[in-house]
Formats: C-alpha cells, sequence, structure tokens
C-alpha cells in the first residue's frame, strides 16, 4: 500500500504544479485591464463610466458563462476543459487588432469578453481542482498558495501592460491626440493583446503536454450537474454574495488606482508611473497569499478573513477622507489584506455548501460578475463628484460586508465536522 499511496500523491503534486500556471496566466490576463482602461480613457476620449465598459466587459463574462462552464466541466473533463479555455482566450486576443484597426472602441469590448468567457471555464476548473488535490485539511492553504502565483500575474500585468499601453502616442510628454498619436497608441494595443494571446498559447501546449497527469490526479467529474442547483444551498448563496462584493470591491479599487495616483491631490505622477505603481497593489496580494498560506495552516481560515476584510473597511475609509501621500499608501496596502480572501472565500464555502462541488463552483464563479456591477457604481459616483476619493466607500461597504459572511463561518461548522460529530 505504501508505494502507490507515494506515487498517488506524487501525482497529486505535479498536477497541483501544472494547474498553479493556470492562476498566474489568468491572473496576468485581468490585471492588464487596470492600465487599459486609463488607455482606452484617453485613446478614445471617454469618462470614467465607459471607461471602466471595460472590467464590464471582462467581469460579466462571469455571470453569463460561469453557469454553462460547470456544465461543460462535467461533460468533458478537467483537461480538456482547460485547454478549450485557453483556445478561447487565444481567439480573443486575435479580436483586438480587428478591432483597433476598424477604431471601433466595442470591438475592444467584444474581445475582452470573449478572452474572460475562457478564463470563467479555467476559474470553474482550476479552483475546485486544486482545492480536491491533497488533503480536504489543507485545501485553504494550498488554494492560497495557488492564488499567490495568480498574484504574481496580477503583479507584472499591471507594470508591463503600463509600460507598453501608457507610453508613446498620446501618452508621450508634451503630445496632443491627433490622428498619428492615437494610431500609435492603438497600435501599442494590439501589441499588448497579441504578445498576452501568444502566452496562451503556450500555457495550452504546456497543459496539452501535461493532460495525463491532470487526468490521473484530478477527481473524477460526475455527469452533468446543473450549476442551479446549487441555489438551492444557503451557503453556496452566501458564498456566491461574498465573492460578488470581493471582487467588485477589489477590482473597482484596481481600477480607479492609475488614475487616482496620477491625480494633483494624491501624489500628481507622470501616468506611467502610476500605472507601475498599481503593481505594489497587486503585490501586496501575492506576498500577503504567501504569508497566508502558512498562517492558514495554523489559525482558523474564518479568523483569518474577518481580520482581513476589517482592515481592508478602515483603509477605504481612510483613503475616501484624505489626500497625498497617506491616500496613496493607504490604498495600496489595501492588497495586502485582500490576499487571501478570494480562495478563502471559495473554500469556506465549499466546505459548507450541500449542492455539488461542481455546482457551488460555478454558482461562485457567477459572483465573479461583481466586478463588472460594483466598478461602475463607484465610476459614477467618481464623475458625478468629480473627482475620485468618494468612489472609495463602494469597495468600503462591500467589504463591511465580507466581515459579515465572515463572522457567520466562524460561528458555522464546515458540513463535513458536522456530519462527523452526528457519526459519534
Amino acid at each position: 500500500m505504501t508505494v502507490p499511496d507515494a506515487g498517488k500523491r506524487q501525482g497529486a503534486g505535479l498536477a497541483f504544479a501544472y494547474v498553479t500556471t493556470l492562476f498566474f496566466a489568468w491572473g496576468f490576463a485581468t490585471s492588464l485591464i487596470d492600465p487599459l482602461i486609463a488607455a482606452v480613457k484617453r485613446v478614445f476620449d471617454l469618462n470614467n463610466a465607459e471607461a471602466f465598459l471595460t472590467t464590464f466587459a471582462w467581469f460579466i463574462a462571469y455571470g453569463l458563462m460561469s453557469l454553462p462552464a460547470a456544465s461543460v466541466l462535467s461533460k468533458l473533463g478537467y483537461s480538456r476543459s482547460i485547454i478549450g479555455a485557453l483556445i478561447v482566450m487565444v481567439a480573443g486576443c486575435l479580436i483586438v487588432p480587428a478591432a483597433t484597426a476598424a477604431d471601433w472602441y466595442p470591438g475592444v469590448l467584444i474581445a475582452l469578453f470573449v478572452i474572460a468567457s475562457g478564463v470563467t471555464l479555467l476559474q470553474v476548473a482550476a479552483n475546485p481542482l486544486v482545492a480536491e488535490l491533497g488533503s480536504p485539511k489543507n485545501a485553504s492553504s494550498r488554494l492560497n498558495l495557488s492564488q499567490a502565483f495568480n498574484s504574481l500575474g496580477t503583479t507584472i500585468g499591471p507594470w508591463l501592460g503600463s509600460h507598453v499601453l501608457l507610453t508613446g502616442g498620446v501618452f508621450a510628454a508634451g503630445a496632443v491626440v491627433t490622428v498619428a498619436t492615437r494610431t500609435e497608441s492603438l497600435r501599442s494595443i494590439d501589441m499588448a493583446f497579441l504578445g498576452m494571446g501568444s502566452f496562451f498559447a503556450l500555457v495550452a501546449v504546456f497543459i496539452f503536454t501535461a493532460r495525463k497527469k491532470i487526468n490521473a490526479a484530478a477527481p473524477a467529474t460526475t455527469n452533468a450537474v446543473s450549476p442551479l442547483k446549487a441555489l438551492s444551498s444557503p451557503w453556496a448563496v452566501f458564498g456566491a454574495l461574498a465573492i460578488f462584493l470581493y471582487v467588485g470591491s477589489e477590482v473597482a479599487i484596481g481600477g480607479m488606482l492609475t488614475n487616482f495616483l496620477e491625480s494633483p491631490d494624491v501624489l500628481n505622477a507622470p501616468i506611467e508611473t502610476a500605472g507601475k505603481m498599481v503593481a505594489l497593489y497587486w503585490g501586496g496580494a501575492m506576498v500577503g497569499r504567501f504569508i497566508g498560506s502558512a498562517i492558514l495552516t495554523k489559525v482558523r481560515p474564518g479568523v483569518v478573513l474577518a481580520c482581513c476584510t476589517v482592515a481592508a473597511a478602515v483603509l477605504c475609509l481612510i483613503v475616501s477622507q484624505i489626500g497625498g501621500p497617506t491616500a496613496a499608501y493607504a490604498v495600496l496596502s489595501i492588497g495586502l489584506f485582500n490576499s487571501i480572501m478570494f480562495p478563502t472565500i471559495f473554500t469556506l464555502t465549499l466546505e459548507r455548501s450541500t449542492a455539488p462541488t461542481s455546482a457551488t463552483s460555478g454558482l461562485l464563479v457567477f459572483g465573479i460578475i461583481g466586478g463588472a456591477l460594483l466598478p461602475q457604481v463607484a465610476a459614477h459616483i467618481a464623475d458625478a463628484a468629480g473627482r475620485i476619493q468618494p468612489a472609495f466607500i463602494v469597495p468600503m461597504l462591500g467589504y463591511v460586508g465580507l466581515t459579515v459572511f465572515a463572522i457567520a463561518c466562524i460561528r458555522t461548522k464546515p458540513r463535513a465536522e458536522v456530519v462527523s460529530t452526528a457519526s459519534h
């Protein structure tokens, strides 16, 4: 028995490493939206709400595609679903040059929706897969470790994206918006997405070569289960609402950061510099996830989540009330406390949901639609106020709601513990 068990553990470890590369890939893609907001705002002459349609197009895909994605996963299995998702993402990246060649902003939004549809299927497959590749006791710690590599992608994305998207053309020193400068900036957008498409293609090839290891270590997929079955579980619904608030709050902050740090009453920094500083926000999440992965092996996940949500709410309140460098440092530090939220909410919900895992996962990923809706609320507040700071009240209220979720988790035992107690 010893040798087969050791082989199974080794196989699960290799599969975990392969799947973790996906977390990096979609983290990189998602965080590229932050500098893209600032880029399209100037290139296409948009207000905040119009520029934030980029996040709307991206995250609305989670709302429309996450439930069908759970059915796709149950039918195709893990490796084929993952490879198919990456192919869709490559196709979306190829739409961008066609849209910019036509100087058509809605075409860029369509491309973002297609890419995000592929990311949605990746999320539905990879999050529960990582949770199952090992001991259930360490599921939160393991998922936080994978999410740390997701944060590595989100840290590199804004820095590299700002270097490509927010330099030259209309962003050159002293430049004015002309046909020539706009064309140069549009080509920069093309370059960013073609480069990202090439990266997704390489990851797809990598996963294809590792598909047998992933299939061998992955749990068996069930027959097609309607994601709507998750609606029968109050905890699945509660968890989806928590994901809605978390992603909406995180994305609203990330989307506002470049223009916030650039503003004269905060840092008055050049837009490329401000865009690159967004990497500190996502970098804080990366550091926090590595630290959190260790802490969660010793401290109850609900307690850690509550501490982080309270800290984030307080920081948002500070940012909404003051300006200058203090506000800049406060908003950048929120990323540290965001770090463990998504994976911890995910695993806490899976542990308490009475619905099938694939259905619960689909509903949780559906909650990511918060990234489409809450940033729009924040953007409209910023446009109405004529400045960005009051808009931070939106994520502050989101974190307050997450604190309620964390406290409820602390007061409620996981389903496995309830069953174990009942059996004794």
